[in-house]
């Protein structure tokens, strides 16, 4: 029984000396960081820096006219005549078609003969104004008269009656006669001033009414004369959709009219750079073995299937031979106004997936391993947003020989 009891202690200690040396470098590993040591020739090095952000997308854009105006109809109607085709040059104030619109010229026709009318009450009124004067200036001139003829009676029968010479009641009617003259005449006055102004407010009241009747044919007559569609610049008319016959909308577009001036491109871009595209960001292409510089001169709001579109302008010169319609492939530099940390983008992404870099250390003599938090990125460069800082040099060359190492030791 004891030879059992000793033989079984023995197996135990002999198990437990045997795990010994594997314990002891488990726990040697994990209470001191690991080391590997590289020669600084073989690696590469790059300097934290601080700058804007530029990430360049390439687009496609198609080659328009430098400015684009469109023809539309401002009134509606049939369309008469046609008389330049799609594709032509014309000048300003060209006639491109006309159309006809018969409630329109009705309208017309209709407002010109009540303008006449009322020319007429106006005509009519102010004639009968003029002979209304000379009817008062007549009643006016004969009660005068009889003012003047009473006048000279009661003053004479008013010498008379001192003498005695004829009854007071004859003196009297003289006098009375006389005093409802001089009242008739002011009653008159006042009449015939009450009658002019009335007549005068009527007068004007048919000018006012009439002043609008011709404004009213006027704006008439110029939606006549919109029936006539012109060229309202010189330019091509790359476009028109009307025919002879066909009954055309107002505000229908017609056509367009191309100014080739100069060139512009439009590209349409997606939606999630649409933050970032700014006026004035600088793009380039190449046409024919020469490069071209393009910027940004308009952006429009508007998405339309998940994209928006954008204009560009020549920087300069534009290539010879282009034409509507040519398609470009344009690498455009989208750089961000506020300032950020930047790395250049090397081969150790593929070991660290752009989570963990070396870093060197103050002596320029080792690397530690840290981690980092990256955003944006580009072919060339990688935007660190948190575990570096300005200045601090980080080895951008392949990991993979370093064995995951925590420090690095360079020679």
């Amino acid at each position: 029984m004891a030879k059992a009891t000793g033989a079984a202690l023995f197996l135990v200690v002999a198990a437990a000396l045997a795990s010994l040396p594997v314990l002891l470098p488990s726990c040697r590993q994990s209470s001191s960081p690991s080391t590997h040591t590289v020669k600084r020739d073989r690696i590469l090095i790059s300097t934290i820096k601080r700058g804007h952000f530029k990430e360049t997308i390439t687009v496609t854009g198609k080659i328009l006219p430098i400015n684009i105006v469109y023809l539309d109809a401002v009134e509606g109607g049939r369309v008469d005549k046609v008389f330049v085709e799609a594709g032509s040059m014309v000048k300003q104030g060209d006639q491109i078609l006309q159309l006809t619109n018969t409630n329109l010229l009705m309208d017309m026709m209709f407002r010109e003969s009540e303008l006449f009318q009322q020319s007429n009450n106006l005509r009519n009124t102010h004639l009968s104004m003029e002979q209304f004067k000379l009817q008062l200036n007549q009643q006016l001139t004969d009660i005068e008269n009889k003012l003047q003829q009473q006048r000279r009676v009661y003053e004479r029968y008013k010498e008379l009656e001192k003498d005695s010479l004829i009854s007071r009641h004859e003196y009297e009617l003289a006098k009375d006669q006389f005093d409802y003259l001089g009242k008739q005449k002011e009653l008159t006055v006042e009449s015939q001033k009450s009658e002019l102004k009335f007549r005068q407010a009527q007068i004007e009241a048919l000018e006012e009414s009439l002043n609008r009747m011709e404004a009213n044919l006027d704006i008439v007559k110029q939606r006549q004369e919109n029936l006539t569609v012109v060229a309202p610049v010189s330019g091509q008319l790359t476009s028109l959709a009307a025919s002879v016959g066909e009954s055309i909308s107002p505000g229908a577009r017609l056509g367009q009219i191309d100014q080739w001036d100069g060139f512009k491109i439009r590209t349409s871009i997606d939606e999630q750079f649409i933050a970032q595209v700014k006026p004035k960001d600088v793009g380039e292409f190449d046409f024919a073995g020469q490069a071209y510089k393009v910027d940004v001169k308009k952006i429009y709001p508007e998405v339309r299937d998940e994209k928006f579109e954008v204009d560009l302008e020549f920087l300069g010169e534009h290539p010879p031979g282009l034409k509507r319609g040519q398609t470009l492939h344009i690498r455009l530099d989208l750089v961000d106004e506020a300032e950020a940390l930047l790395l250049a983008k090397g081969e150790f992404v593929r070991s660290s997936g752009a989570k963990w870099v070396y870093v060197l250390d103050e002596t320029g003599k080792g690397a530690v391993k840290r981690k980092i938090r990256t955003g944006r990125q580009t072919s060339h460069v990688l935007e660190v947003l948190e575990g570096v800082s300005e200045g601090e040099g980080v080895i951008v060359s392949s990991y993979e020989s370093f064995k995951n190492s925590d420090r690095l030791v360079l020679k």
